[in-house]
């Protein structure tokens, strides 16, 4: 809800406090500058906006698959639900970037011609439709109840319960360790076992006499409970390496839009294209690739051919690294050109539509990294930690801005010394905006050799465990 309202109120302060006089906003006709009231109201619109698309996103995308399985929690190992779960994901990511086509074509359009306003009220109104609709069906949504302790709680349990059993030495058979009252009345081969990793964490398994007497879940956990944070810790290193390629996807709507800005963008009739709108060259390359790999994965379900790996998220993955780095490179080369055709002028001579490619490979790494991280994430993580799982990959995107917003700054800081105007500066034609994308591409690859090692050595979850 914070979200809905942060649209409302961006849009009553955009209104009738920032846009002083009226039909302020175009590159020609500025505003006024506003007061400390205004500028709070209006950073106050943005972050509520922020936080809530912050905490619906992953949520709605786990109660999105949730209301796949018509069999009850019983059948939540069938495979064929599996399945229809991972494409829900995909298709889930295909809606948003489609949502994000109509705010980044029609309604940057119409921003840049100063209407925003107007744009602002669109936006709000959508908002306002889509949680009316989210409303209608409420009868009909299926809630899974989880069994078992509350996840987090669970999670925060093992991490207080180990810090707490430092000092006590492991046992040297890892039966000795705390399965729970229900786990002892199973067998040994269907029982949790414990992994070797983390063994840190099996502290919190160890019974002392006083967990005898008198058992605490903040003093004494099961194995099943310190497994379940150790897959939650197995993910952590293949997130933080995707932040740097986080920091490339920000690109789009950053650099590349001041980028298009500088170019020339007329048209035949007078229509000039909206720099930021090609974005929507990015929005269709990878609803395109989601839904032909979705329906590729499909037919071979049908016929039961075994194509792709256990780990292939890992492998789409690391091929989005390598794509994204060719964009960046693509995009230096390009800026290269541009500011060359400069002539002297803020305003290149050169066409806009030739950021289209790197567009194309930008939008190719986002679908393999992105919907790999969704597949990844959903799989590896438990069963009730799977809203955090769809949450880590959704936040390496925010991650990734402050990143590279950190790496901007450092350059700046580095390429201004000496009253130089850095690599960056309000007018591209005297800075060197092709360096700042060469280095973006160099941290990739140093990314990518990273991830190469995290990934080979990461201990894969099967569906069995």
């Amino acid at each position: 809800m914070s979200g809905h309202q942060g649209l409302v109120a961006l849009s009553l302060t955009t209104s009738f406090l920032l846009l002083k006089p009226h039909g302020c906003g175009t590159m020609d006709f500025f505003c006024h500058q506003p007061s400390t009231f205004e500028s709070a109201m209006f950073y106050l619109s943005i972050y509520l906006i922020a936080l809530g698309s912050g905490a619906y996103e992953p949520s709605l995308a786990t109660f999105g698959s949730d209301q796949l399985d018509d069999h009850g929690d019983d059948d939540e190992e069938n495979p064929n639900i599996s399945s229809k779960q991972q494409s829900f994901y995909s298709y889930f990511y295909v809606a948003t970037n489609l949502g994000s086509l109509v705010a980044e074509t029609i309604i940057a359009y119409i921003e840049n011609t100063g209407q925003w306003t107007l744009g602002f009220y669109i936006s709000a109104a959508c908002a306002v439709l889509a949680i009316a609709l989210f409303f209608l069906g409420r009868t009909r949504y299926r809630f899974v109840q989880l069994s078992g302790p509350n996840p987090l709680s669970s999670f925060c349990q093992v991490v207080v319960a180990s810090c707490n059993k430092a000092k006590i030495a492991l046992p040297v058979e890892n039966g000795l360790l705390y399965d729970g009252p229900e786990e002892r009345q199973k067998p040994k081969s269907t029982a949790a076992l414990p992994a070797k990793d983390f063994r840190f964490l099996d502290h919190a398994a160890i019974v002392t006499e006083e967990d005898a007497l008198a058992p605490n879940p903040w003093r004494l956990c099961t194995v099943a409970q310190v497994e379940d944070v150790k897959c939650v810790l197995r993910v952590v290193p293949i997130w933080l390496c995707t932040l740097t390629f986080a920091g490339v996807f920000v690109q789009m709507v950053s650099l590349f839009v001041e980028q298009g800005a500088a170019m020339d963008t007329a048209l035949p009739g007078g229509f000039h294209i909206p720099p930021a709108s090609l974005t929507a060259f990015d929005i269709l390359v990878v609803s395109f690739f989601i839904v032909s790999y979705d329906k590729l994965s499909w037919m071979l379900d049908k016929l039961n051919t075994p194509v792709f790996p256990p780990n292939f998220d890992l492998w789409k993955m690391g091929a989005g690294l390598v794509v994204a780095m060719a964009g960046m490179v693509v995009a230096g080369i390009l800026e290269r050109e541009r500011r060359d055709r400069g002539e002297g002028h803020q305003q290149s001579s050169l066409f806009i539509l030739w950021q289209v490619p790197q567009y194309v490979l930008i939008g190719t790494g986002e679908a393999l990294v992105y919907v790999g991280q969704y597949d990844f994430f959903s799989s590896q993580v438990p069963e009730a930690l799977k809203s955090v799982g769809i949450g880590l990959s959704m936040a390496s995107v925010a991650v990734g801005s402050y990143v590279c917003s950190l790496v901007l700054t450092v350059v700046m800081a580095v390429t201004t010394r000496g009253g130089r105007v850095g690599w960056v500066p309000p007018d591209l034609n005297q800075g060197r905006l092709d360096a700042f994308f060469f280095l973006m591409a160099g941290l990739t690859a140093v990314e990518l050799v990273i991830y190469t090692w995290v990934a080979k050595r990461y201990k894969y979850k099967v569906a069995s465990d």
